[in-house]
């Protein structure tokens, strides 16, 4: 009765205060504040646009989302009149926060400094752990490091002082593991200028690797454009045990996830920890998916708890709806795994998406004639490399072949040290490399074995492409699992770059088109296979050298950056003829402005590794793709070709190119592209950041 009466009067008491125009409003999930890292004074989550903008587009679609969805739709810059549709569209977002590795974020640094901004308009922060080569242990090498890369380490930290900027010095650890100790959060949008960013999708976040362009972008204040994924729906059962490895690279192989997010799901979620859901999220890279991620659950509770983050804990648990898919929601594509019928498998070689099970693993190394004794192992990296994964492996060894030990970070290295691991691990002969990328990058400098001596390896790490680790295209490697304060007067600081260095550079604007139709532009170089990075490792068709192309205008051979630097130096533009994939395996910003740098107008490919076309188009270099990739062996390296309809460029229509061969033939063939009306203003203006500057 009590109750009763007092939910009336409390009744009577709201309709007293509606009546006299004091309604009490509902508590909006904005109205809480909660920093989105501890190390950042002013910069909060903003559940409140989320909640916002997926009320707009579910109004506007009229249809459950899924998890992915509701993120990425959450960060829309225009909710109202974005054109949403999956795999078409190009969607404007609003990222939370950005991160750059010390490799990358020499570019990107270089970028934003002629953008002229003051500072940059989300938290963005700079982490050195690219440029540690191991050698003997992990004190040495990063002192060792310090020396060699004094030049690049002081221009960053100068540059995020003066900017207000976060700077991971040398030693501190490796990008993706500091970002999910400090910085990952349910339901935020990170870009980073690392391919393997989406680790912090075990953390609940979409986390997408580009290049450098992408990242000035969003530190300028403008909205960074993704063409809409597709959603792969992964449902899991059951529950992971043993030592069966949380990587699934083999059910979808290494193009299998491109173009889309893979979103896990289902009651095996909560069997793996935290720190397992970010490792598949990192091979989620392998797979050439945009990203990957899991929905918010206890296990991430769990790790926010243990990484002092628990406000923000709670404050996902009070969004928790939002931080799921909806009911019925539909995915591109849904996948089944019952954890509890995984085996163990070990990947590779020479591609991540190769998986044996334990089980069979040693009738395979007979039956292909893998070397089999295993030379080293290493375990870590930003795969691999939480207490979790260092734990594991620390108890009960006995090392029949040398190893090595890789620290995700500080936090990590110290407490395995605190806690005994270190001591283990060096009791029977282990070696603690620094906190940083090293081997799994190919910063490692390897004495025991000869360069072109077949051997094997095995690591925890993400990639085992030819030479990835060792630069040994005869080292067969395994994949398995292993079981600061900105000054007070930021705006006084001088930025360092010494103009006589031969690593850094301030950047000057490159040209804008001149509206001419290109002819007669050289080949530079037919790429034959993949192709990574730089084209100094490229395979030239001509003659299957690497970094030895034919000078159409000499006659001379030599490298590849000496011949596109005499084209440029003599007015001549020139173009690339790429295989499958290319660009594949990094999202560093040099691969596409060292073409533009050296006067490339256009790589012309049978396709393209998503954050290198987004590259190379940011940089005004035209990426284009064999409308039928058979015409790819159409052009002979000695041809000269002509690139026709530039004058009406426009989102949809094909350009052709006339390929004028060496004895005065020719022919003509279609060039699709992905080019939006964005895009193309980038190119005639000459490159992204000019019209921003």
């Amino acid at each position: 009765m009590f109750n009763l009466s007092n939910r009336t009067a409390n009744a009577v008491r709201s309709l007293q205060r509606l009546a006299a125009g004091m309604a009490t409003v509902a508590p909006r999930i904005g109205d809480t504040k909660v920093p989105m890292s501890l190390l950042e004074k002013g910069a909060y989550i903003n559940y409140q646009r989320i909640e916002d903008n997926v009320a707009i587009v579910r109004d506007r679609l009229n249809r459950p989302l899924t998890l992915s969805e509701k993120i990425l739709y959450g960060h829309l810059d225009d909710p109202h009149g974005q054109d949403i549709e999956r795999g078409t569209s190009y969607l404007k977002l609003r990222p939370d926060r950005v991160a750059c590795q010390d490799a990358t974020a020499q570019m990107a640094l270089l970028q934003f400094m002629s953008a002229g901004m003051d500072t940059a308009a989300v938290p963005t922060t700079v982490h050195c752990d690219h440029l540690i080569e191991a050698q003997v242990g992990g004190v040495k090498d990063l002192a060792r490091a310090i020396e060699i890369n004094k030049e690049v380490y002081d221009f960053l930290a100068t540059a995020t002082a003066k900017y207000g900027l976060g700077f991971w010095k040398p030693g501190s650890g490796i990008i993706h593991q500091i970002i999910l100790e400090n910085y990952a959060f349910p339901g935020g949008l990170m870009i980073g200028t690392d391919s393997h960013t989406p680790n912090a999708g075990g953390l609940g976040m979409i986390a997408c690797g580009v290049g450098g362009a992408d990242a000035v972008d969003v530190m300028a204040d403008i909205p960074w454009e993704l063409k809409c994924p597709k959603v792969i729906g992964v449902n899991l059962t059951g529950k992971i045990s043993g030592w069966t490895t949380p990587k699934v690279a083999g059910i979808l192989t290494v193009k299998g996830g491109t173009g889309a997010i893979v979103e896990y799901k289902g009651p095996g979620v909560e069997s793996l920890s935290c720190t397992g859901m970010a490792t598949i999220c990192n091979m989620g890279a392998e797979i050439g998916a945009t990203t990957s991620m899991f929905p918010f659950n206890n296990r991430m509770v769990d790790y926010l708890n243990a990484t002092k983050r628990q406000d923000i804990a709670n404050y996902a648990k009070q969004f928790a709806y939002n931080l799921k898919a909806d009911e019925n929601a539909e995915y591109d594509q849904v996948i089944d795994i019952n954890l509890s019928e995984l085996e163990p498998h070990i990947n590779g070689p020479f591609t991540p998406d190769l998986a044996t099970p334990l089980s069979q693993f040693a009738s395979e190394v007979k039956k292909n004639g893998w070397p089999e004794e295993l030379k080293v192992g290493l375990i870590g990296s930003c795969t691999n490399s939480s207490y979790e994964d260092m734990r594991q492996p620390a108890h009960g060894l006995e090392a029949k072949s040398k190893f090595t030990i890789t620290p995700g970070s500080e936090q990590v290295r110290a407490t395995i040290e605190r806690d005994g691991q270190i001591a283990a691990f060096e009791d029977i002969g282990g070696v603690v490399l620094a906190n940083a990328c090293g081997p799994c990058i190919g910063q490692w400098d390897r004495k025991d074995v000869p360069k072109g001596t077949a051997n094997s390896i095995i690591t925890s790490y993400n990639r085992n492409f030819t030479g990835r680790n060792d630069a040994n295209p005869a080292t067969h490697a395994f994949v398995a699992s292993p079981d600061i304060a900105p000054p007070a007067d930021r705006f006084s600081v001088s930025v360092a770059v010494d103009p006589k260095s031969d690593r850094l550079q301030l950047l000057s604007p490159f040209k804008p088109w001149d509206g001419k139709t290109p002819t007669d532009l050289p080949i530079l170089i037919k790429a034959q296979g993949k192709c990574k990075n730089c084209l100094i490792g490229a395979i030239n068709a001509e003659n299957g050298e690497a970094n030895k192309v034919k000078n159409q205008i000499t006659g001379e051979w030599g490298g590849v950056p000496q011949t596109a630097a005499y084209y440029r130096d003599h007015g001549i533009k020139w173009v690339v003829v790429g295989d499958h994939n290319y660009g594949e395996g990094s999202s560093r910003e040099h691969a596409a402005l060292e073409p533009r740098f050296l006067g490339g107008l256009a790589i012309i490919t049978r396709s393209f590794a998503r954050i290198h076309e987004t590259n190379l188009k940011k940089q005004g270099m035209l990426a284009l793709t064999f409308a039928n990739p058979e015409d790819y062996d159409k052009i002979k390296p000695s041809d000269k070709v002509d690139i026709l309809g530039l004058e009406s460029f426009a989102p949809g229509k094909n350009l052709t190119l006339k390929i004028k061969h060496e004895h005065g033939s020719s022919e003509e063939i279609s060039l699709a592209h992905t080019f939006n009306e964005g895009q193309i203003a980038w190119f005639k203006a000459g490159s992204a950041l000019n019209l921003v500057c």
